[in-house]
């Protein structure tokens, strides 16, 4: 994989290619780092269910899934370019990117929780538009899936709770 791959008649470096898509995913997800900075004890303080997971989980798995969404998108690119799966792909990106400060920086539970819901209509848009293209980039996005699954429902806890 070490040779490039035409893209609107350029030579693109797959490992470039990569690494684009690898810090587009890093803006998204410092766009929700910055709107957690100090908001553990306004978790912690919230109203939760029972099943709530610990705030110290969330940074794991969302690391393991922001690697696993960026590999996703890049595998498409390999196969495609840019085309218009990646077009609802960057797009439930930046949902996924303003959730967190809606949630935490704004307080405002039921915006987030639309927010969420839309997220996780164009996650499955995505997928399944990735599928036809590469069934293991469609298979990299389904824990990001199940995680907004369980997102949506912790936020309407949330929402309602408090």
């Amino acid at each position: 994989m070490t040779s490039s791959v035409m893209r609107s008649g350029r030579h693109v470096s797959p490992w470039l290619a990569l690494a684009g898509f690898g810090v587009a995913v890093a803006a998204a997800a410092l766009i929700g780092g910055l709107g957690v900075a100090g908001t553990a004890s306004e978790y912690q303080s919230l109203d939760r269910p029972s099943w709530a997971p610990p705030s110290w989980l969330f940074g794991p798995v969302w690391t393991a899934l922001y690697a696993m969404i960026a590999v996703s998108g890049w595998l498409v690119w390999r196969r495609t370019g840019w085309s218009p799966a990646l077009n609802w792909y960057a797009v439930q990106l930046v949902l996924n990117a303003i959730w967190t400060p809606i949630f935490f920086g704004a307080g405002q539970y039921g915006l987030a929780l639309m927010d969420i819901v839309v997220l996780w209509v164009l996650i499955g848009v995505t997928v399944g538009k990735f599928r036809p293209v590469s069934k293991v980039a469609a298979g990299l996005l389904l824990p990001y899936w199940a995680w907004v699954s369980f997102a949506t429902a912790l936020n309407t806890a949330i929402w309602l709770a408090n």
